[in-house]
């Protein structure tokens, strides 16, 4: 690139041109050099794209806990483009990092802090967790108060608008909000600290506007029976207050449905409940196929969304679980052993379609997990 007559531009011009491509194009291009890295990550640059409103919809994926690369990346799958991108986080200063999630263009992850111990052991460094909320982007980030290890480990994170953060256990969860005074009773190192009030430990929980719904096993030790709860987090005092979403017609609806998850849907009036359709009630009933079906919350009315075509299911009867992430409008499927993401998206009128994503990076067993990342140039921690 010291030859190339690109480096001859005045950066204006260089701007103008990589402003009109699609941001997916500015973020490869970014990867060339790192003349190109300098120039397209300048303040006057990204300012220029902000007022353009870029967004690209992705597929990202979570690294497994035991997996801490020299070399951290996040893998993100782009169904238009049929391709994955790699975003390097060599730009954050912390060790051990673990993507979690994203909204609204910031990405979340669990990171190691190094920390000083008290004067006693003042050559001592402790190594403590916390959350950091970082544009992959423009390579911005920030650190939110510190959490000890133990929610890393068992907590389910939701961050929605306005610096929102949940982090969910069975017995408690954790509330942040850049809106709090933290000079109240009740706040733990910035955070307030609730009762999780759940019957059971909260599965794929999902945040939806200003409100959670969860789903939860109230069976029996020897026979599943799951629930969907839901709670306002404007308001709150010290304990969640949940409540049951049922309705008569409903009938067996849970029951039919082999380990069933929540999707967040494409809007705050859509949410997706996709599980394996079982042939019968038995206790170790076997499945036919993987269920799609879309609740309307406003209704409260189910609809069959998808089905996972018979040839695709068969590559996920030998494994014992599959993992289902996704949102929006598209639901994606991993499983052990097979190499490969099944996708399913709505391409609207009422159509969707199922296909197969090839190359996934990394290694293991291919029981992959991951969450939408929206991302944006004008996104700022």
């Amino acid at each position: 690139m010291d030859s190339s007559p690109l480096n001859r531009l005045p950066q204006d011009t260089l701007h103008q041109i990589f402003c009109h491509l699609p941001l997916r194009q500015i973020a490869a291009v970014k990867c060339v050099c790192k003349s190109l890295h300098s120039s397209l990550s300048s303040p006057s640059f990204l300012h220029l794209l902000r007022s353009q409103s870029h967004t690209l919809s992705l597929l990202s994926l979570k690294p497994s806990h035991r997996h801490v690369s020299p070399h951290p990346t996040l893998y993100a799958f782009d169904p238009e483009s049929n391709q994955w991108l790699r975003f390097s986080l060599s730009f954050l200063p912390f060790s051990s990092l673990h993507p979690i999630t994203s909204s609204h263009g910031l990405l979340y992850l669990w990171a190691s802090l190094q920390v000083q111990n008290p004067r006693n052991a003042p050559n001592q460094v402790n190594s403590r967790k916390a959350l950091v909320v970082c544009n992959p982007l423009t390579g911005q980030y920030k650190t939110l108060p510190q959490l000890g290890s133990a929610w890393s480990r068992h907590g389910s994170v939701l961050a929605g608008s306005n610096g929102t953060v949940l982090v969910l256990t069975e017995l408690a969860i954790l509330y942040y909000s850049e809106n709090f005074d933290f000079t109240d009773d009740g706040f733990t190192n910035n955070w307030l600290n609730l009762s999780s009030n759940l019957p059971s430990k909260p599965r794929s929980p999902v945040l939806i506007s200003d409100f959670v719904l969860t789903l939860c096993d109230i069976g029996s030790p020897w026979r599943s029976q799951w629930a969907m709860f839901k709670a306002q987090i404007v308001n709150m005092e010290k304990t969640m207050q949940w409540v049951r979403v049922e309705k008569r017609e409903w009938g067996d609806i849970f029951d039919i449905l082999k380990r069933p998850r929540l999707v967040k849907g494409g809007s705050d009036k859509k949410v997706y409940l996709v599980g394996g359709l079982k042939n019968s009630y038995a206790l170790q009933s076997s499945c036919t196929t993987i269920l799609i079906l879309r609740l309307d919350l406003e209704s409260l009315e189910w609809e069959e969304a998808g089905r996972m075509p018979v040839d695709m299911y068969r590559c996920f009867v030998e494994s014992s679980k599959f993992k289902v992430f996704g949102g929006g409008n598209r639901v994606c499927f991993s499983a052990k052993r097979i190499g490969r993401l099944a996708l399913w998206e709505e391409i609207g009128e009422g159509k969707s379609e199922w296909r197969w994503v090839e190359g996934v990076p990394g290694s293991g067993d291919g029981l992959c997990r991951g969450f939408v990342f929206e991302a944006r140039i004008d996104a700022v921690p």
